[in-house]
């Protein structure tokens, strides 16, 4: 368990593998421009992502939607807790509007989790795929959901309108998941990852992180639970504290640790395993199609 207080704690200093360079390059600039000259609002730019460069090289970005407040307050995270504001129906056009702009080629969606309101957004979820599907056809689309609570009704929005890519996030291991995520459920993740399969979403993903205090064979096991479920795809990344409000980082994993990971998970059958310290969710994304 994590014992050691936000109060008492110093942080440790980042080893070599975590610098990165700045992003350059005349697509990187353009991009760049674009988001700047139009406020467009990506997950790449907000969140500082180290693979931004190279992500936006190769046409994929990742947005945000549904606002940037979100109903739950998971240690782990930098976005804002709170009451978010009312929902923006206009949110599923200007999104849409915003990747014809840029000129993606396969385009990441996310959202802060809106347990404030019945349907959690997953209306809003669908009518910003159908937007993109009209005004992009040409764009590839991964949808990284909330757990909806389980609710079948709400998934099934997401299934409905047939992303190529559905992920969900374990996060962390079993036994820290109540500490880490806290409102959310390490069965009920597993079950929604289950049932998006079962109703025939081709390829499904999920992600961790590790440095939160997870043991090796903790991680193992995660990753068979996740096959357990014929999942697809799996990222494995290097948490890094957003603030000193956040849970600390126990520990930075070695490349070498990264790279067994990533072997197991072969092993195991995935069919994608993005392991490293530098890996994000939609870290290669558009890789993740074949």
């Amino acid at each position: 368990m994590i014992t050691e207080t936000l109060a008492t704690q110093k942080r440790t200093p980042k080893p070599k593998w975590l610098r990165v360079k700045l992003p350059t390059g005349k697509k990187y600039t353009e991009l760049r421009g674009l988001v700047d000259k139009y406020d467009l609002h990506t997950i790449c730019t907000s969140g500082s992502c180290p693979n931004m460069g190279e992500c936006w090289s190769e046409g994929t970005a990742t947005f945000m939607i549904l606002g940037n407040v979100c109903t739950r307050s998971c240690g782990f995270c930098g976005v804002k807790t709170g009451r978010p504001d009312t929902i923006d129906w206009d949110e599923p056009e200007k999104v849409a509007r915003s990747i014809k702009l840029m000129k993606i080629k396969h385009a990441v969606i996310t959202s802060v989790d809106r347990d404030d309101i019945k349907d959690m957004g997953s209306i809003v979820w669908a009518e910003t795929v159908k937007a993109i599907r009209r005004m992009n056809p040409e764009t590839t689309l991964e949808t990284l959901i909330p757990d909806f609570q389980g609710n079948e009704r709400n998934i099934d929005r997401i299934i409905a309108v047939k992303p190529e890519v559905v992920s969900h996030n374990m996060e962390t291991v079993k036994r820290l998941t109540r500490e880490v995520r806290i409102q959310a459920k390490y069965e009920r993740s597993l079950q929604v990852l289950k049932y998006l399969k079962d109703q025939g979403i081709a390829r499904t993903k999920s992600g961790i992180m590790l440095g939160l205090g997870e043991q090796e064979d903790e991680v193992i096991q995660t990753l068979k639970d996740l096959r357990s479920v014929n999942l697809d795809i799996v990222t494995i990344g290097q948490y890094l504290q957003p603030s000193k409000k956040h849970l600390p980082v126990k520990q930075f994993i070695t490349p070498d640790q990264f790279k067994k990971y990533e072997t197991i998970g072969l092993e195991l059958g995935f069919r994608h395993v993005e392991s490293g310290a530098l890996v994000r969710s939609s870290y290669k994304a558009q890789k993740h199609l074949t």
